[in-house]
């Protein structure tokens, strides 16, 4: 496990820590959409954006810049915190979430929002997109990275299986998938809804280089995400157990919140528990 300087730590739990408030802004204001699956993934976006990830904010379709998939697309709260954060549109912006005509719809919309890489939001399809990607920067030469979330439940799906072949028979080492296993899902747990484990040996059956942290652990993410992991001729995939609706105590592993905006006395709360 790499040692990374204190200040950079801080910094990390730092942006995560305002994503997770903005989060919970935006579905709050918007009284619709998903905190649970947002909040579990905000230390990874964090990590990303904040020090993994080359691009420029004011140049998002620079040819060179690594390129971040939403798969799970209902959980683009978690990805548009980011990208205020980044510099891609003003932070005042977050309030108009899911307002008819805002750039900040329920699912992404690589039309609309600057940093979107791709749209997303029918389950499964994330990572097929994602694998062109990074078959494009093999055939161009080009040396960026591609990193795309799926979610546990949504790998289900029948087309991550798909995507999962053809990335390792094109060799794409230059994808990196992350699976935010926070174990829920819209109608429960994933053990009871349609199990999807062990997920470490399917995706090494399917010939992935697997990684296994806690996706809440800024070394153990770091050190995951590091160019370093990987293996020459294979796609990456890290599975990150996560808890959802992290932050927030009365959404911690709670399946409810999975797709249920707070009231304004719950808004209050949460951003409490978070520090605010």
């Amino acid at each position: 496990m790499s040692e990374y300087p204190p200040e950079l730590i801080r910094k990390l739990e730092d942006k995560a820590r305002e994503m997770r408030k903005d989060i919970i802004i935006m579905v709050g204001v918007a009284k619709s959409g998903h905190p649970g699956g947002s909040l579990s993934a905000a230390d990874i976006l964090a990590a990303l954006y904040f020090h993994v990830m080359r691009y420029d904010a004011k140049n998002p379709k620079w040819p060179d810049r690594d390129k971040f998939v939403l798969s799970k697309g209902h959980a683009c709260p978690v990805l548009y915190a980011a990208l205020a954060e980044a510099g891609f549109y003003p932070k005042e912006e977050i309030i108009t979430f899911r307002n008819i005509n805002s750039r900040l719809q329920g699912h992404p919309d690589m039309k609309k929002l600057p940093g979107v890489e791709f749209t997303t939001g029918s389950l499964g399809q994330g990572l097929s997109g994602a694998n062109g990607m990074a078959l494009a920067g093999k055939l161009d030469k080009k040396d960026y990275r591609v990193f795309c979330m799926i979610g546990d439940g949504e790998s289900q799906e029948g087309q991550i299986w798909e995507a999962a072949m053809a990335a390792a028979h094109y060799k794409l080492d230059n994808l990196v998938g992350i699976t935010d296993f926070n174990g829920l899902q819209i109608d429960g747990r994933n053990c009871e809804v349609m199990t999807v484990t062990p997920l470490p040996d399917k995706w090494r059956a399917f010939g992935w280089n697997v990684i296994e942290i806690d996706g809440h652990d800024f070394t153990q993410i770091l050190d995951a995400l590091s160019p370093k992991s990987g293996v020459e001729g294979k796609p990456t995939m890290i599975i990150a157990h996560t808890i959802k609706g992290k932050g927030v105590s009365f959404m911690e592993n709670v399946c409810d919140w999975h797709g249920k905006a707070p009231n304004e006395e719950q808004v209050k709360q949460a951003l409490v528990d978070l520090g605010d």
